[in-house]
């Protein structure tokens, strides 16, 4: 059986590339399937192109193969890497912090380099700036429809060799829980930050519990609210603000139909710092 193959890339769909890699792909197997992670990454953005992998990489059956390409640095010396994960997936994608959620979250087993003299297309040896379809949908399709194995993808590098973002940690002291905006639940406008609902619980909190919550982008203060812990968003009247235990068991920040994202002008990274105090 062939395995599936799954694209993420910060291209759009507004022109032929994305098409393009699907053609690479069928023209190695016409039978294999091939799904869409996302092709809306913003441009050059590879903390998101990292978050969306760890969202949705472990839902997947093992042996699925990904593809991810945000790379702002194509056509430089940066490594294409193939890594398997502990949960026996695959994921294709230039060397540049990209694993950096798998790293932490799932962890990688194996990392291998693609050998560009056998793992690339035909023909595509003078292009340089185009490896989603020259090198990285076509060594996974190989990979997805078993062409080569893991080991004929290239060189063993050791894990520790890849090229992670700065990940802040979260912490608590004293009743107060201090995060990051990790990532926003981008149609609604919710955040979502790196808590851990387990670390969160060690506030002793329960469900319609209220916390004072502030955000702060560097040093300067963005929100400071009160607000309730509810199970769901039906805990909360229209338009009142929440917490909650969001789809990847980290606690998010949402508006009651309304965007919070929108309403405070709140992004994400490690310079957008949130906490959550609990009343004694």
């Amino acid at each position: 059986m062939k395995n599936n193959l799954v694209l993420q890339t910060d291209f759009g769909l507004g022109d032929g590339a994305v098409s393009a890699m699907y053609g690479v792909a069928i023209s190695v197997d016409p039978t294999l399937r091939i799904f869409d992670l996302t092709h809306d990454i913003p441009q050059y953005n590879i903390w998101e192109g990292s978050y969306r992998l760890f969202q949705t990489v472990s839902y997947w059956p093992e042996n699925t193969v990904f593809v991810s390409v945000v790379d702002p640095g194509v056509g430089s010396d940066r490594r294409s890497i193939v890594a398997k994960t502990k949960e026996n997936q695959y994921i294709i994608t230039p060397d540049n912090g990209t694993l950096t959620h798998i790293d932490d979250e799932v962890g990688l087993e194996e990392v291998r380099v693609i050998d560009e003299t056998i793992n690339r297309l035909p023909r595509s040896g003078e292009s340089y700036t185009f490896h989603g379809r020259d090198v990285y949908v076509y060594t996974a399709a190989r990979l997805a429809s078993r062409l080569i194995s893991f080991e004929e993808v290239g060189p063993e590098i050791p894990v520790h060799s890849v090229v992670k973002l700065i990940k802040p940690k979260a912490q608590i002291q004293d009743h107060l829980i201090t995060g990051h905006i990790d990532i926003l639940d981008i149609r609604f406008g919710n955040l979502w930050t790196n808590i851990d609902r387990t670390l969160f619980k060690q506030l002793q909190v329960q469900h319609g519990d209220a916390l004072e919550v502030t955000i702060h982008n560097d040093t300067r203060q963005v929100y400071k609210n009160i607000m309730t812990y509810g199970r769901s968003f039906a805990d909360s009247r229209l338009g009142e603000p929440l917490i909650y235990v969001n789809s990847l068991d980290k606690m998010g920040i949402a508006i009651n139909q309304g965007s919070f994202a929108k309403a405070y002008h709140i992004q994400t990274g490690a310079n957008w710092q949130i906490t959550f105090r609990k009343f004694n």
